[in-house]
């Protein structure tokens, strides 16, 4: 899938409208269309990467920039103290809809496991 044709690079980019909640160099993050919970954001890199499986080493830094971007909107978001989930599904097994590595930052509500 190339960036022109992969939806959550438009949304990065800004050509299709999304309802960001955080945005700085590297990443993106924007309500969910179809919240699974209150509060659920997707927190995406500006850069396409379609899954885990496609970072290499030299993206731990990207990763940890995701992780730092999901704990300060859970902060502004007011679930942080009660406490939330943060998942990425990989590859189609995995649950996987939207080939573009992203976080789904859930909460505002008791999690139940396993999930579903």
């Amino acid at each position: 899938m190339s960036r022109d044709t992969c939806l959550f690079c438009k949304i990065a980019a800004g050509d299709i409208p999304a309802t960001k909640v955080h945005e700085d160099d590297d990443v993106v993050a924007f309500r969910d269309l179809h919240p699974q919970a209150p509060v659920h954001v997707l927190v995406i890199p500006k850069r396409h990467v379609a899954s885990v499986t496609g970072l290499g080493a030299d993206d731990a830094a990207l990763l940890g920039k995701l992780m730092l971007a999901a704990g300060a909107i859970a902060e502004r978001e007011g679930i942080a103290g009660s406490g939330y989930r943060v998942v990425t599904n990989t590859g189609a097994h995995g649950g996987q809809t939207v080939f573009h590595l992203h976080l789904h930052l859930l909460g505002g509500r008791p999690m139940a496991w396993p999930p579903g």
